[in-house]
């Protein structure tokens, strides 16, 4: 498959997911996905159907909606599919990071790095006694960013995952259930120490926080569990699995495993976001 088709399936999946969970509020060249029940709210982004091209005040408009609804100023998108995009979220005031888009197919291999010994990684069923605590690793991780291995881990991991009040983690286990998500996580003789997820729609799944706890990085856990996912999600019958990488470093760890690069992920977001 061609770098385009393969992302305009990932833009078309990231125009599909959100409606499973919101509403679609169209702003001129933007649409903005209004959260209709519990859960993570989901960005604004460039309407699919022939639009104009955005401009710094479609998304001064969009931002002010956001603002009225105490929802974040987030704003995702593909660069090559909307190259004007960066610089009117830029004038309206945003700061815009670039993202490694990648992409591995089902004819690539998604091979496992070796695992350090005593540790496992496998995909996290929903009445997992741990899953509270494998929900708490990517918040430890995400609160601690950077490569270099940290004194963050596991205290810090089962603290949070004891604030979790029941409907957040019977609001996993659901989505679990139901196949929308699929949750792994890589374990040693303290529980787990990387975690990560994919949800999948139409043949295309995405690959979304990956993390590991700052006291284990470094051991290529967070390939490990990046690998299974992806095999996982092409074993289902998924034939195009992606991710955004951090950084052009992550990107690297992930080439290794078979994904290659086929775009850039934008995201805009306020200072400090």
């Amino acid at each position: 498959m061609r770098a385009y088709e393969v992302i305009e399936r990932i833009d078309a999946f990231c125009d599909v997911v959100p409606r499973r969970r919101a509403r679609a509020d169209e702003f001129g060249p933007l649409v903005l996905f209004v959260p209709t029940g519990s859960g993570w709210p989901y960005y604004a982004r460039p309407r699919r159907c022939p639009r104009p091209p955005v401009t710094a005040a479609d998304v001064r408009a969009v931002r002010a909606r956001q603002r009225e609804l105490i929802i974040p100023e987030s704003f995702e998108w593909i660069e090559q599919v909307a190259p004007e995009m960066a610089a009117a979220a830029s004038e309206a005031g945003l700061d815009v990071h670039a993202h490694p888009l990648m992409v591995l197919s089902a004819s690539s291999p998604a091979g496992r790095p070796a695992l350090p010994p005593g540790v496992t990684v496998r995909a996290v069923p929903p009445e997992d006694a741990d899953l509270d605590r494998v929900w708490a690793v990517p918040a430890v991780a995400f609160g601690h960013p950077g490569t270099a291995a940290g004194d963050a881990g596991v205290p810090e991991r089962d603290k949070i995952a004891a604030d979790y009040d029941g409907g957040t983690i019977e609001m996993l286990r659901e989505r679990l259930r139901s196949g929308h998500s699929v949750l792994a996580a890589a374990f040693g003789p303290d529980g787990p120490l990387a975690a990560g997820s994919y949800q999948a729609v139409d043949g295309v799944a995405e690959i979304t926080g990956v993390g590991v706890l700052p006291s284990s990085r470094r051991r290529s856990l967070g390939a490990a569990v990046t690998a299974l996912l992806a095999r996982d999600a092409l074993d289902r019958g998924v034939t195009t699995a992606f991710l955004s990488a951090s950084d052009d470093a992550v990107a690297r760890v992930y080439a290794r495993i078979g994904f290659r690069e086929v775009g850039v992920a934008m995201i805009a977001e306020p200072a400090g976001g």
